[in-house]
């Protein structure tokens, strides 16, 4: 009798595991690969890729944008070998590093550079870059993805990135954006210049042609309080952020 409560009560909770997708089976193996370092691997549990990117929609036969891709490439060492043998993955905006570091290396065959050397210092905007109205000189890609950067862009820089991201995508392409989470209308300061407010960035990419189609609260963070810079020993790691989903109609 005790057994067959056993079995009674696990059931439920073994029959709602449900296997990985190939797709999720993908990713996990990226992420899981030697190419990543220690540093990266560190950073997992707090920034979930498999989570995120599943839930962006990421399909291994897509032609992917990723902006700014950071110097260490954390997105791109996941990203480039789950696209390239059936999609492709294009990277811009900040690209220099990244780009020694794929050249000639497994797992990035399909990975392709588009130069861009729009960069400049904002003039309205303290400690922020902007870029002129510009084309990524791309059609058609399913997907264009950003993870927290627009925060670093004036308020002209964002709406010329989130223009071009509309015009490279697809009818129904998806414009995928993580940024850490200012609260809504919290004047600047110096401790939250490198945080941004989601029903800005809402407003701001609709307002680029984008519709809006659903957020995730993966990132989300309740004790981070929203009030100290993104990079303090006490909130570096732990900060709150919004992830959005976007589609082109």
């Amino acid at each position: 009798m005790r057994l067959l409560l056993v079995i009674a009560l696990l059931f439920p909770l073994l029959a709602g595991a449900a296997e990985p997708t190939p797709m999720e089976t993908k990713i996990s193996a990226a992420i899981d690969h030697e190419r990543r370092t220690d540093a990266d691997r560190e950073r997992d549990r707090n920034r979930q890729p498999l989570k995120t990117l599943t839930f962006f929609g990421l399909q291994d036969d897509m032609e992917v944008l990723e902006l700014l891709p950071g110097r260490s490439g954390w997105y791109t060492k996941i990203l480039g070998p789950v696209l390239e043998e059936n999609g492709k993955l294009y990277l811009s905006i900040g690209t220099n590093s990244v780009a020694k570091m794929i050249d000639n290396k497994p797992g990035f065959a399909s990975t392709e550079i588009i130069p861009f050397d729009g960069i400049g210092k904002s003039e309205t905007e303290e400690r922020r870059a902007t870029v002129p109205e510009f084309s990524f000189g791309v059609r058609k890609l399913d997907m264009v993805l950003t993870f927290r950067n627009l925060h670093n862009f004036d308020a002209a820089g964002r709406a010329n990135l989130n223009a071009a991201a509309f015009e490279a995508l697809k009818k129904g392409g998806k414009y995928a954006v993580v940024d850490h989470t200012r609260r809504h209308m919290q004047p600047e300061n110096q401790e939250v210049w490198r945080r941004i407010d989601p029903i800005q960035v809402i407003k701001e990419v609709e307002a680029a042609g984008f519709k809006f189609v659903d957020y995730s609260d993966l990132h989300y963070k309740p004790d981070d309080e929203l009030r100290y810079e993104v990079g303090r020993k006490s909130v570096t790691g732990n900060t709150d952020r919004f992830t959005i989903l976007f589609e082109k109609p």
